[in-house]
């Protein structure tokens, strides 16, 4: 199994966004019940976010309540959690101040029930030196109050200036059959030099890769996805074609193409030259989250099959709109530029 701060973890973790992050996020009841299917199924990673959701609610008020219901399952979760935005707003702040407002606020809601495993920045300061950021969160692990930094959607060259700094205990990115930036980036030839675990968020392509959006319109009207390049209607149906692809694969299989592209995830730490690599499908119901933890095998043939279908179904648009890509892989300045 692979480990995060000298912990066992499950080789699928479980992403806790869309339990808070939307509009009218659904009753504490279906989230506990996802919540409980994900630790029961082996799903012991946790990542959630203080910007999933508002100050006033987000995903560590929902950890609270979870863990105030069910102490006994603290200390089978491993968390981390992702901020370092000033506050109420998509921006990122890696100045000591700010870093400093945001894991003080994570710990306050948490109010001890719950410890942070892992807190990450979610975003590079593009105007901090990461090295104030990684000193700032190194004080709070000398504290006790804090077991280990991650980074998130970081360049290759970040996390080596970090790791000079303080020992990183993962790097998040997205990373799916439609996210593929890490293996030609350096970022997962730097995590696996440096012995880091990635966290592969997004591994089912928002849901797209599921096979159960099958048109823009599937989408309901106030989900952001409407917003993101590769769910507009003039390449949709171009980018569709992936899916059909891999729904061969796991027709197959005897599977759903969402376990297919999982299990792709998970393979790739298997090559050379590669880190271990954990998934944290997102999921907000119970039959959901059991149907992400299923383990499918992959024969090598399968995998070059999945390769030529790489080949020949390029994914068209970006991952984000226009005034968030800036912020991808993400660099700050020289520390000495300050």
């Amino acid at each position: 199994m692979p480990s995060l701060v000298n912990k066992e973890v499950g080789s699928t973790g479980y992403g806790l966004m869309g339990l808070t992050w939307r509009p009218q996020p659904q009753p504490q009841e279906k989230s506990f019940a996802a919540m409980r299917a994900a630790l029961s199924s082996g799903a012991n990673f946790w990542n959630g976010g203080e910007l999933y959701g508002s100050p006033e609610r987000n995903s560590l008020h929902l950890l609270n309540e979870y863990f105030t219901k069910y102490p006994s399952d603290a200390e089978k979760v491993v968390l981390s959690i992702k901020g370092g935005l000033k506050r109420g707003a998509m921006v990122p702040d890696g100045g000591e101040q700010n870093v400093k407002r945001s894991v003080d606020e994570c710990l306050k809601v948490l109010d001890g029930k719950k410890s942070l495993d892992i807190f990450e920045c979610a975003r590079i300061d593009p105007t901090t030196p990461i090295e104030i950021s990684i000193r700032t969160l190194a004080t709070y692990i000398e504290a006790g109050k804090l077991g280990g930094i991650g980074l998130s959607e970081c360049s290759a060259q970040s996390i080596r200036r970090a790791s000079k700094v303080h020992k990183i205990a993962s790097v998040e990115v997205e990373f799916s059959l439609w996210c593929t930036e890490i293996l030609e980036n350096g970022v997962a030839k730097a995590c696996a030099e440096l012995g880091i675990p990635i966290i592969a968020y997004s591994p089912l392509g928002r849901g797209f890769l599921t096979g159960q959006i099958k048109s823009f319109e599937d989408l309901p009207e106030d989900d952001f996805r409407r917003a993101l390049p590769r769910f507009q209607p003039d390449v949709f149906d171009k980018n569709l074609e992936l899916v059909k692809e891999l729904q061969n694969v796991a027709d197959k299989k005897g599977c759903t193409s969402g376990q297919v592209s999982i299990a792709w995830v998970k393979a790739q730490s298997e090559k050379p030259g590669m880190p271990t690599i954990i998934p944290i499908p997102g999921a907000t119901t119970e039959e959901r989250v059991k149907e992400n933890m299923v383990d499918v095998e992959l024969s090598n043939n399968d995998l070059l099959e999945i390769d030529e279908i790489l080949k020949r179904c390029a994914v068209i648009g970006g991952r984000y709109h226009s005034h968030m890509n800036h912020l991808n892989f993400g660099d700050s300045p020289e520390l000495d530029a300050k």
